[in-house]
């Protein structure tokens, strides 16, 4: 069965689409047919992904034609992108900014135009196990699509007080959504990146959280801050067991994905 996830908060800057891009490229290193999905026009997970095709394997990338294309033309298999084994991209580029202006342009509700890629994605669910969504940090046609498109959500939560107030209002935004559409959406879980990496800030904004989402909704294992996850932007995601930043970083995600996978087990009831 195909899990559709979408990293989200109000608050831009919290570490949304790294933690998007790093959870498809895990979620493939452990044999799980991945998609990422880059419903952003600045296009950061895109340029991430990219640059470890052209960096790290010496790929170029082969498509037929933008993202934006594809949507118009209702066949997205057009656009995508094979980064590596197990792992494609649904890249955005500059058109995408003509989105939402598309759909208010050809549909006269708000029910048709947040259901649209929706459908379009339905046809691309049967070659994939997950499919990872990443949307801009704002209130809009980009955010309601992918939510009304996925089963669950994962709360970015950066350890600042901004990042909380951006977190709760998303959280308030996806139970209003999926009480209006009677979606089978579900919070998987907030992820907490650590500002510091245990300071005071830091867990005085995780209490916080504990007591404005329960304990049981945040993530036991937590994002460091460290700095080959940054230095990725630059040499794109390198994976070398040789080297100790690299395992760090990778081992990191093994047990975020673990954790992930753990708790659709306990919300599907299995």
């Amino acid at each position: 069965m195909t899990r559709i996830i979408t990293t989200g908060n109000f608050k831009g800057g919290v570490g949304k689409t790294t933690n998007a891009v790093m959870l498809s490229y895990t979620f493939s290193k452990l044999g799980k047919k991945s998609l990422l999905v880059d419903l952003d026009p600045q296009a950061n997970a895109t340029d991430l992904l990219l640059n470890t095709m052209n960096s790290v394997y010496q790929k170029k990338p082969h498509f037929k034609e933008t993202l934006f294309e594809a949507i118009k033309h209702k066949d997205l298999s057009e656009a995508l992108i094979n980064v590596k084994d197990n792992l494609d991209l649904l890249p955005s580029y500059e058109d995408l900014q003509g989105y939402e202006k598309f759909l208010y342009s050809t549909f006269d509700d708000d029910f048709s135009q947040d259901h649209y890629f929706s459908r379009l994605l339905d046809d691309l669910k049967s070659k994939y196990d997950f499919i990872v969504l990443d949307v801009p940090p704002q209130l809009n046609k980009f955010t309601d699509s992918a939510l009304v498109a996925s089963d669950y959500v994962i709360v970015i939560l950066q350890t600042q007080e901004r990042s909380l107030k951006g977190a709760e209002k998303y959280i308030e935004h996806l139970l209003q959504i999926q009480s209006d559409y009677k979606l089978g959406l579900e919070l998987l879980g907030v992820l907490p990146v650590l500002q510091q990496n245990g300071s005071e800030l830091d867990l005085d904004v995780i209490h916080d959280a504990n007591v404005s989402f329960g304990e049981q909704n945040i993530y036991q294992n937590k994002i460091k801050q460290m700095a080959r996850l940054k230095r990725f932007d630059r040499t794109g995601i390198t994976d070398n067991v040789k080297d100790i930043n690299d395992r760090r970083v990778h081992d990191v995600y093994k047990k975020i994905v673990q954790e992930t996978f753990d708790r659709m087990k306990i919300i599907e009831g299995e």
